[in-house]
């Protein structure tokens, strides 16, 4: 688990989305007008170690609930803006600030076999020869 270390009165400082190094905060991201919207986001309904996880189950369904959120475009240039160290923004994973696929498992990748190795050589031949 990764622990972040930000807190909600450090994102509404003044000037912290101002200048020409401006980063979005999240008053940019969810309305502060007391209107109530902010809490209906599925980052704020759901649990929020969900979009922190290391296990890919869990990744998949935080980007899926961000799917439908309706800040999602926002959250993500947001993210992109402060580098986001870690979890999932706007529908995309975060790793020390830059968008990735998928976070790798643990450990040292599998060893293949023999049979394995020729198996994958076959189908990326034409690819290979293709380009």
């Amino acid at each position: 688990m990764i622990n972040v270390s930000v807190l909600f009165s450090e994102l509404l400082l003044p000037g912290w989305a101002e200048g020409s190094d401006a980063k979005i905060g999240l008053a940019s991201v969810t309305s502060l007008t007391g209107d109530g919207d902010e809490f209906t986001l599925p980052c704020h309904t759901a649990d929020p170690e969900l979009f922190f996880s290391e296990e890919s189950v869990q990744i998949a369904i935080a980007k899926s609930l961000c799917a439908s959120c309706p800040m999602q475009r926002a959250c993500l240039e947001g993210a992109i803006s402060r580098s986001e160290p870690a979890g999932v923004w706007g529908g995309e994973l975060f790793d020390n600030g830059k968008v990735i696929a998928a976070k790798r498992g643990v450990g040292r990748p599998r060893i293949r076999t023999q049979g394995e190795s020729s198996i994958v050589a076959q189908e990326a031949a034409p690819l290979v020869q293709a380009s």
